[in-house]
């Protein structure tokens, strides 16, 4: 552009594919970040051959920086809630497989983090069990359209981080793929992600909510 180079960067929760776009639901974040836009320009060269990777600071990519800054969060949340700051952990994902991520959460519970997924498809966590995941709650939205984003927020008392990206909680995307989840910073737009997962865990047309013994039980309408 006029003063130099500038980037652009699109990081969307799915792909650019005309038919998905009539069945899916995604959420994309279109950004000049300097930051996220270079390491995402980073990210790209060392696909490519032409650099090396290099530690990120805003972007979680896998399979090198993913898992460890998930944990982080939760482990920072689970010190601030015993710290006496209010807390909550809310995610929305396609499926939840990944054993660390699922003991981190268990850890959490057990501390007393209020936690509330948004679980469309596979879920090996299990809510509900007395002194395990007593504060977990799952709930799954299977409606109309194919709930495909990925939103991952840690609330600590006024901070509050969100994430959103390509990436489930599975072996598979947090160790053998190339994946990128990256920082939602605006309030306006997390103020956006709020109402789309409050939405999720209020609906009662559409959502089924695990039990402890692993049946999921659809939930009775209960509006007019």
């Amino acid at each position: 552009e006029r003063n130099g180079v500038r980037h652009y960067a699109m990081i969307g929760t799915g792909n650019f594919h005309a038919k998905n776009a009539r069945l899916y639901e995604d959420f994309a974040l279109f950004t000049t970040d300097r930051e996220i836009t270079g390491e995402i320009g980073n990210l790209f060269n060392t696909l490519t051959g032409y650099g090396h990777p290099e530690p990120q600071g805003k972007a979680w990519v896998a399979p090198t920086w993913m898992r460890k800054p998930l944990m982080a969060e939760i482990e920072r949340t689970i010190e601030a809630h015993q710290s006496g700051q209010p807390t909550r952990i809310v995610m929305k994902m396609n499926s939840l497989v990944d054993r660390k991520i699922i003991h981190g959460l268990y850890e959490a519970s057990r501390a007393g983090v209020p936690i509330d997924l948004n679980v469309r498809g596979i879920c090996c966590l299990v809510p509900g069990i007395p002194g395990v995941s007593e504060t977990i709650n799952v709930v799954s939205v299977v409606g109309r359209f194919l709930e495909h984003s990925r939103i991952y927020s840690f609330h600590r008392g006024d901070e509050h981080v969100y994430y959103i990206g390509s990436a489930d909680l599975m072996p598979r995307n947090l160790d053998k793929r190339v994946e990128l989840l990256v920082p939602i910073e605006a309030p306006e737009l997390q103020a956006e992600l709020d109402d789309t997962l409050e939405r999720c865990f209020a609906d009662d047309t559409d959502a089924w909510v695990l039990a402890s013994d692993g049946r999921w039980e659809r939930r009775e309408g209960g509006g007019t």
